[in-house]
């Protein structure tokens, strides 16, 4: 029986580092330089210190950084991870054999190129995104993802598609009616996105700002088809509310002409008005009526 192994994953996280006012570390510095002239100066025996003290001082020259803002240093140690300062201005390290890794912390924007899915209903579809982010763990960011720029690109667009292939490109099937569409329910869709886009990009250290749709169109194969569907939709549509409301018009003309006693009809008089006025109130051109001086007969 073999035994299985069960590895425990642990991420690197960002651990504040200080560090000394760099003006200070400068006048300890000039102090050092001072010391190792008194003793190059001298003859007694202190003057071997200089083997020490000479390199120590050119050493020292590498402890010497300058942080613009939004911007972190990562520092390692022959190759381990020690820490990260973030405080901005001049500043100087006590071990001199850090090696700095710069880090930007600023906001950026990534667009996405145009990407062609399909969507729930198996229209292609083509889309692209806009993704707001920053780094907020340099840590994370340098030591957990190869190269977080393109990490960013790769994982955005996967989320983009992944987001697409499950919603319809516009509520047109009867399934889709109550649904949220990637065409009308842009908010939703793109806190949707974000929130799909940041689940990728946490591991990394990268936090998500905003991300929302910057393209989406049917594919060109099949955009007129889909745009004579869409007006065919809009037309039914259109027409449907038309005669609801004419309905209702006639519905209460009846229920008037009943209660005020104006006139009596039969149920034949009856059906010849409700014809006459459907035809008047869903007519898509102007209606001439005609004057019966006669009877209704």
């Amino acid at each position: 029986m073999s035994d299985t192994v069960i590895r425990k994953e642990e991420l690197i996280k960002d651990i504040e580092k200080s560090s000394l006012n760099g003006f200070i570390g400068l006048g300890l510095h000039i102090l050092l330089g001072l010391f190792n002239f008194i003793i190059l100066s001298m003859t007694n025996m202190f003057s071997g210190l200089i083997i020490i003290t000479g390199p120590l001082w050119l050493i020292y020259t590498n402890s010497y950084m300058i942080i613009q803002p939004n911007e972190a240093k990562a520092l390692q140690f022959f190759g381990k991870y020690s820490g990260t300062v973030r405080i901005e201005g001049f500043r100087f390290l006590l071990n001199p054999l850090y090696q700095k890794t710069g880090i930007s912390l600023r906001i950026r924007n990534f667009e996405s190129k145009m990407l062609k899915v399909n969507d729930v209903n198996a229209n292609p579809v083509e889309i692209a995104a806009v993704v707001v982010w920053r780094v907020f763990d340099a840590a994370e960011a340098l030591f957990e993802v190869d190269n977080y720029n393109n990490y960013v690109q790769i994982q955005s667009e996967a989320a983009l598609r992944a987001m697409a292939t499950k919603y319809p490109y516009d509520v047109i099937e009867d399934k889709d009616i109550g649904g949220i569409a990637l065409s009308s329910h842009q908010e939703e869709i793109a806190m949707q996105l974000q929130q799909s886009v940041e689940n990728r990009l946490k591991r990394a250290g990268i936090e998500v700002l905003e991300a929302r749709i910057s393209h989406l169109a049917y594919s060109q194969e099949i955009a007129q088809a889909m745009l004579r569907r869409q007006q065919a939709s809009a037309v039914v549509a259109a027409r449907s509310e038309i005669v609801k409301g004419a309905v209702g018009m006639v519905e209460l003309a009846l229920e008037q002409l009943s209660e005020k006693n104006i006139i009596e009809l039969d149920e034949e008089k009856k059906a010849t008005m409700v014809s006459n006025l459907l035809v008047v109130l869903c007519s898509e051109t102007d209606t001439t009526p005609v004057i019966n001086t006669g009877t209704l007969y």
